[in-house]
């Protein structure tokens, strides 16, 4: 039997990823250059060689870790579908397993934990006394502009239903 196509548009839609900015390039490029500037100081004192050598040997370590836990949490992502009568959560964690959530939204809440600038520390969707956390790899900045969206989405589900 062929799949169907479906005609409805969602009411709201979103992919949530993490920040990718290239923050970590630039320790790397950090520890080059504090090493090229160290080389010489090195080479003229012996007896700076050895600490020289172990501390960048831990830096070296500290942003290898560093560079594994940033190509993990990469892989995170979430889509939110929200249509009139279903919101669908398809969530793929740093292993790449996806895991799919549906809620109806008429008995959804969004709830937002906020700091004192008003900025939106943690989302969540509770469903009774069942509670799903929504982007908690994204920015404060970016999660109150998705709160914002999202809240007014939620409200259109519930009046059309």
């Amino acid at each position: 039997m062929p799949m169907q196509a479906t005609t409805t548009t969602p009411l709201f839609a979103a992919a949530l990823k993490p920040d990718r900015s290239p923050r970590l390039f630039g320790g790397w490029l950090a520890f080059a250059v504090a090493g090229m500037a160290a080389t010489p100081l090195a080479v003229l004192v012996p007896g700076v060689l050895l600490p020289a050598t172990v501390a960048f040997g831990i830096g070296g370590i500290a942003l290898a870790v560093l560079s594994v836990r940033q190509s993990r949490r990469r892989r995170i992502a979430q889509q939110v579908t929200l249509w009139a009568d279903q919101l669908e959560i398809a969530t793929i964690d740093h292993q790449g397993a996806r895991l799919l959530r549906r809620f109806d939204p008429k008995t959804v809440r969004l709830v937002l934990d906020r700091d004192e600038n008003e900025k939106a520390v943690r989302m969540r969707l509770r469903s009774g006394k069942d509670e799903f956390e929504l982007g908690a790899f994204l920015k404060p900045e970016d999660r109150s502009s998705l709160a914002r969206a999202f809240g007014t989405a939620l409200r259109r589900a519930r009046q059309a239903a």
